[in-house]
């Protein structure tokens, strides 16, 4: 039995599985080349799907959320340090988690230039920072784990709990994952990828047909896509919270805002005095709760 076990985890080694992963590659390439635009538009929301099943593997794989206030399970060995021992250290889930979100960003962002890898580089760090301590190793939990004892004594560290530091340092009780701050990093972080996918759309369809895009998110906005990133950040920060993505957060904020001074001047120079009367009467990143009435003329 074990090493009937042993070959089906590795069917992927035999010459079936390697002839049907290259053939799903094959398919896979000419799917994105033929429909990019269709796929792109839809991908924010099958990452919206996927948050939840990322969250559905990490309990599965032992990092639940119980005893965030500390407490041994009655299933809990005589060695072990807490009731949550496989709360950290899955790295596959760190690993599928950045390459997900950063595959959206570049989908978005398209660098080209030195600024734009910069600036997609320090995304994909902020990713990196982020789960590698939600999933992997918890840095900031480390570092603050003398004046987190002292203060919450009755806090277990090693469970997953723990790293919602908001629930913590606000003395918030139960479950996190329902408290105010959580639930609005939810609808932050889906909202940004909503936008995200509806500013492509609109921008793709522009570019392919030579003109500005003044429409949709585009409407309100001129920066759309980048509101759609802080946005997203944003949201990590209130859900999940760390020393360094803390201090990336605001570096992020401003390589987004030269990024679209950047665009602006380069978009001037192409549409003119077309796109001079659509940045008069549209603000840059924080929209209009209502469209300004046109003077007559």
């Amino acid at each position: 039995m074990a090493d009937k076990s042993h070959q089906e985890r590795r069917w992927w080694q035999s010459r079936s599985g390697l002839a049907l992963l290259g053939f799903l590659a094959i398919a896979g390439f000419y799917l994105v080349t033929e429909h990019r635009a269709h796929l792109f538009g839809v991908l924010p929301y099958l990452l919206i799907l996927a948050c939840p099943l990322m969250h559905f593997l990490h309990r599965g794989h032992g990092g639940g959320h119980g005893g965030h206030r500390g407490g041994n399970s009655g299933r809990q060995g005589a060695g072990s340090m807490s009731a949550e021992p496989a709360a950290y250290g899955l790295w596959v889930l760190v690993v599928l988690n950045v390459l997900v979100f950063a595959i959206c960003a570049f989908s978005f962002t398209r660098p080209r230039t030195a600024r734009d890898w910069r600036s997609f580089g320090a995304f994909t760090a902020f990713l990196v920072a982020l789960f590698t301590e939600m999933y992997g190793f918890p840095l900031t939990i480390y570092l603050l784990s003398g004046w987190l004892q002292r203060r919450y004594p009755g806090l277990d560290l090693l469970t997953h709990d723990a790293g919602h530091l908001w629930e913590t340092l606000l003395g918030w009780r139960g479950d996190p994952h329902l408290n105010p701050l959580h639930l609005l990093s939810n609808l932050l972080i889906a909202g940004g990828f909503v936008l995200l996918a509806a500013a492509w759309r609109v921008l793709y369809e522009a570019q392919q047909a030579g003109r500005l895009a003044t429409t949709g998110p585009y409407g309100r906005m001129r920066h759309p896509q980048y509101v759609g990133f802080i946005l997203i950040m944003f949201g990590f920060l209130l859900q999940w919270p760390t020393l360094l993505t803390l201090a990336m957060f605001p570096v992020l904020v401003w390589m987004y805002v030269r990024l679209a001074r950047a665009e602006e001047r380069e978009v001037a120079r192409e549409f003119g005095g077309e796109y001079a009367r659509y940045a008069a009467r549209t603000p840059a990143f924080i929209p209009r709760l209502r469209r300004p009435t046109p003077r007559p003329a």
